[in-house]
């Protein structure tokens, strides 16, 4: 059976799969509707919700996130030793006429 919910409205359409039942349901929530639906809940479920997150959902995001983000800054421009001996330099003449 699948169950779709467009503007307020509920329909149901059957899906029979050898003999069992197949069901669906799809949701277009917002962040703080969630909130609120994960507020309503008992506070061992709440418990429980957090831990599964943390051990699977979040652990496994931060990871493929940051090396994502880890070979962007690898991946970018780099300056020799000399280029950031006068990159120093330049700057501390421009500081030097900043202040005067």
């Amino acid at each position: 059976m699948r169950l779709s919910i467009e503007k307020k409205q509920i329909y149901l359409y059957p899906k029979k799969i050898k003999s069992r039942i197949k069901m669906e349901l799809t949701l277009n929530l917002e962040y703080t509707q969630i909130i609120n639906l994960i507020r309503q809940l008992p506070e061992n479920q709440i418990e429980k919700i957090k831990k599964d997150l943390t051990k699977d959902f979040i652990s496994a995001r931060t990871k493929s996130e940051t090396s994502d983000f880890q070979k962007f800054i690898l991946a970018g421009p780099v300056m020799s030793d000399m280029q950031y001996q006068d990159f120093k330099q330049q700057r501390q003449e421009f500081n030097l006429w900043r202040t005067q």
